[in-house]
């Protein structure tokens, strides 16, 4: 079955993008003007099935770079990941732009210079951070910012309480802190695969802490000092950040 024809996946993309549907997906048509440049990448489709012929990837020394068509307007949407973090994210309508970006990215721009580069392109303070090596900080300033917004919103000073109380304290200030749902979690390292052996802790309520350990012994607590002197006696020996 052809790309144009009515029962085929992209017939509905021909009209805002003919040469993509004519050259029968995405992952061609990146190909296609990544190799007119001659600039050595190998375009690979998504792990996504649904997106066979809609998106694609390119990937080489922990870095990445996806591309997705969007349905309802011309519109490449473009993300780039190092090690699992994502660093940059930009939209542009020129299919060439999308693969001069993916082409920079890959020849080891940092993320400043990618978006002077590339106009279409934004990035952020935690990618720069990573880049840096100061994550961690980063994600405890970004922690500490929100749980202030949070308790002068909700008028529910538990959460902020818990966050000051875990910064204070050397050891864990020097973990990447993290929120899953209503925990405040602990990792030796700011990129993924994030630690899940450390443990956690959330507010029940009326000052009132659970603490709970990877073996999944739980205890309950008065105060937010409570609940972090607890994860401090329970920490394991080799709790330390693991090097970048």
């Amino acid at each position: 079955m052809a790309p144009t024809d009515a029962a085929h996946p992209m017939h509905e993309y021909a009209a805002l993008y003919p040469e993509v549907v004519k050259a029968g997906s995405l992952q061609n048509a990146l190909q296609a003007v990544v190799d007119r440049a001659n600039r050595g990448l190998t375009v690979e489709l998504t792990s996504s099935p649904g997106w066979r012929y809609v998106a694609a990837t390119t990937e080489a020394d922990g870095r990445s770079a996806n591309v997705l068509m969007a349905s309802s307007e011309r519109t490449f949407l473009v993300d780039c990941w190092a090690h699992g973090i994502h660093m940059v994210s930009g939209s542009t309508q020129d299919l060439s732009e999308a693969a001069g970006a993916m082409h920079s990215w890959h020849q080891g721009s940092r993320v400043r210079e990618l978006v002077a580069q590339w106009a279409f392109l934004r990035t952020w303070e935690l990618a720069e951070a990573h880049e840096r090596g100061e994550a961690v900080p980063a994600r405890w300033q970004m922690m500490r910012q929100a749980a202030e917004l949070y308790a002068e919103r909700r008028q529910e000073p538990d959460w902020r309480a818990l966050v000051e109380a875990a910064f204070a304290q050397p050891r864990l200030r020097a973990l990447s802190p993290g929120k899953a749902m209503y925990w405040l979690t602990f990792s030796r390292r700011a990129a993924p695969p994030i630690c899940k052996d450390l443990p956690r802790t959330r507010p029940l309520g009326n000052g009132r802490f659970e603490v709970t350990f990877a073996e999944g012994r739980v205890q309950e607590v008065d105060g937010a000092a409570a609940a972090v002197a607890v994860i401090l006696d329970g920490l394991p020996d080799d709790a330390v950040p693991y090097p970048a």
